[in-house]
C-alpha cells in the first residue's frame, strides 16, 4: 500500500475521531499538519485510539516517549499520588460545569468556592506580589495552580465577562492545557507556566502598561504565558535536531519548540471553541499575534530583540498608543517572565535553579547513553548548579533586566536588580572559580556582552 494512501486513511480517520471528540473542527489551514502533531502527541488520545505517534527519525533514542522521559519508577501495587488528585481535580470540574449549565449570570468567584481552600483563597488576594510562592499554591491547589490562577487572573481583569467566553468552555481549556504540560519535567511543566503567568501579571501591572494595555493586549499577554511551554519534551532544541526528531523536520530546525508550543495551544482553542462566540478574523488574529509572543521566547533570537529594545529606548521612540509597539512590548515582557527565576527571592529562586539543572542533566544522561554529543551545560561531570546559574544571569538575565529597569523604573524593577544580584552572590559563594571568571568585565552588566556565549545560549533555549 502506498505512503500516500495509507496518510490519506489516516487523514479519513482522524478527521473523524476528532468531528467526535472536537466539535467537527476543520483543519484544513496551512496549520494542518502541525495541528495533527499536537493530536498525534495527546496521550488521552493515544490512549482511546489505541496507537502511539509514529516515530519520524533513525536514532533509537525517538523510541521513548516524551512523556515518561522524566518519570520515576513507582513502587508496585501503588496509585501515584499525582492521579489520585487528577481524579479529585475531574470530579470537581465535573461538579462545577453541572453548576454552570443553566445558570449564565452565576458569579465566576462561585466556581473558587467550589475548588479552592481557605489558604489558596487568601494567596490568591496577593497574586500581583513579587514574592508569590507559586510551589505552595500548587500544593494548595491539590497540582491545579496553572487552572486556579490564569482562571482567576481572567476573572479579575474582567476579561470573561468582557469577550462573553463560556465557563465551560474556558474551564476545559484550563484544563487540557494543564494537562498537556509534561509534569513529570522536573521544570518544564505547568508550574513553571502558572509561575510565568503571575510574573506576567506583575508586569501588566506596571503604570506604563497599566495605562496603555488594551483588555485584548492583556488577554493575549496572559494566554500567552499560560501556554508558552505547552507540550515540552524536557530537552532542548539541539537535541530534537541531532535525533532527527520528526518536530524538527517539521519546523525547518528553525524555533522548533516555540512552534510547537503555539500550535499546540492553536489546537487546544479550536478544541475548546473557547472564541467561536467572536468573528472568525478576531479569532484568527488571536492565534497569529498568541504565535508571535510565544516565538519571541525563543533564545537564540535573545540578541535580535534585546538589541531592537536597546534601540527603541536610546532613541526614546515608544509609543505604547501604537498597537505595534504595545505588542512589542508585550513580547518583551513575555521574555522577562519566562526567565525571571533568577530576579525571584532567593528561597524561590534557588528552587528553580536546581530543579532547571536536573532537566539540563538528565538531559546529559540521555546523550551519554546513546553517544551522542553531550550538549553545553548538561554534563553533570562537567558543570554545576552554581556554575550553570552565574553563567545564565550573566550573559542572558542581566542584559534583559537592564533594559527592562530602563523602559520601567519601577519598584518592581529594582527589587528584581536586587534579588539578582543577591542571587547571583550566593552562587558565587558556593563556586569560588566561577567567581573570580564571572567577576571580569563585569562592570557594566547590561551592554557589556551583547553576544552572549553559544553555551549559556544553549541553556536559555531549554529554560526558555
Amino acid at each position: 500500500m502506498g505512503i500516500a494512501l495509507i496518510w490519506s486513511i489516516i487523514t479519513i480517520l482522524f478527521r473523524w475521531i476528532f468531528s467526535k471528540r472536537r466539535g467537527a473542527i476543520s483543519y484544513d489551514s496551512s496549520d494542518q499538519t502541525a495541528l495533527y502533531i499536537r493530536m498525534l502527541g495527546d496521550v488521552r488520545v493515544r490512549s482511546q485510539v489505541g496507537f502511539e505517534p509514529e516515530r519520524r527519525g533513525s536514532h533509537p533514542y525517538l523510541g521513548v516517549d516524551f512523556r515518561t522521559l522524566h518519570s520515576r519508577a513507582e513502587s508496585a501495587g501503588t496509585i501515584p499520588a499525582r492521579r489520585i488528585r487528577r481524579l479529585f481535580s475531574f470530579q470537581r470540574h465535573l461538579l462545577s460545569s453541572r453548576l454552570l449549565r443553566g445558570a449564565p449570570h452565576l458569579n465566576p468567584l462561585h466556581i473558587l468556592d467550589e475548588d479552592y481552600c481557605g489558604q489558596a483563597k487568601c494567596m490568591l488576594e496577593k497574586v500581583g506580589s513579587w514574592n508569590f510562592d507559586i510551589f505552595l499554591f500548587d500544593r494548595l491547589t491539590n497540582g491545579n495552580s496553572l487552572v486556579f490562577l490564569t482562571f482567576n487572573l481572567l476573572n479579575q481583569y474582567g476579561l470573561i465577562e468582557l469577550f462573553q467566553l463560556d465557563m465551560v468552555k474556558l474551564r476545559r481549556f484550563l484544563v487540557l492545557v494543564q494537562e498537556d504540560y509534561h509534569n513529570q519535567n522536573p521544570y518544564h511543566n505547568a508550574v513553571h507556566a502558572a509561575d510565568v503567568t503571575q510574573a506576567m501579571h506583575c508586569y501588566l501591572r506596571e503604570p506604563k502598561l497599566a495605562q496603555s494595555l488594551t483588555s485584548f493586549d492583556i488577554l493575549l499577554g496572559l494566554l500567552a504565558a499560560a501556554t508558552h511551554d505547552l507540550d515540552h519534551p524536557g530537552v532542548n532544541q539541539p537535541f530534537l535536531i541531532k535525533t532527527n526528531h520528526y518536530l524538527a523536520a517539521l519546523y525547518r530546525n528553525t524555533s522548533v519548540l516555540e512552534n510547537h508550543h503555539w500550535r499546540s495551544a492553536v489546537g487546544l482553542l479550536r478544541e475548546t471553541e473557547l472564541f467561536s462566540n467572536l468573528p472568525a478574523e478576531d479569532s484568527l488574529s488571536i492565534e497569529r499575534q498568541l504565535g508571535s509572543l510565544i516565538l519571541a521566547t525563543d533564545i537564540s533570537r535573545q540578541n535580535e530583540y534585546l538589541s531592537r529594545f536597546r534601540t527603541h529606548l536610546d532613541e526614546n521612540d515608544l509609543c505604547l498608543g501604537n498597537a505595534s509597539h504595545r505588542h512589542f512590548v508585550l513580547q518583551m515582557a513575555l521574555k522577562c517572565a519566562d526567565i525571571c527565576n533568577p530576579c525571584r527571592p532567593w528561597e524561590l529562586s534557588k528552587q528553580w535553579s536546581e530543579k532547571v539543572t536536573e532537566e539540563f542533566f538528565h538531559q546529559g544522561d540521555i546523550e551519554k547513553k546513546y553517544k551522542l554529543e553531550i550538549s553545553p551545560l548538561c554534563d553533570s561531570e562537567a558543570n554545576t548548579i552554581a556554575s550553570v546559574q552565574i553563567g545564565f544571569m550573566t550573559y542572558v538575565v542581566e542584559p534583559l533586566f537592564a533594559e527592562w529597569a530602563r523602559f520601567s523604573d519601577t519598584r518592581l524593577s529594582q527589587t528584581m536588580l536586587g534579588h539578582l544580584g543577591l542571587n547571583k552572590a550566593s552562587w558565587s559563594a558556593m563556586e569560588p572559580e566561577a567567581s573570580g571568571s564571572s567577576e571580569e568585565g563585569e562592570s557594566e552588566p547590561g551592554r557589556a556582552t551583547d553576544e552572549p556565549s553559544s553555551r549559556v545560549l544553549s541553556q536559555g533555549s531549554q529554560e526558555s
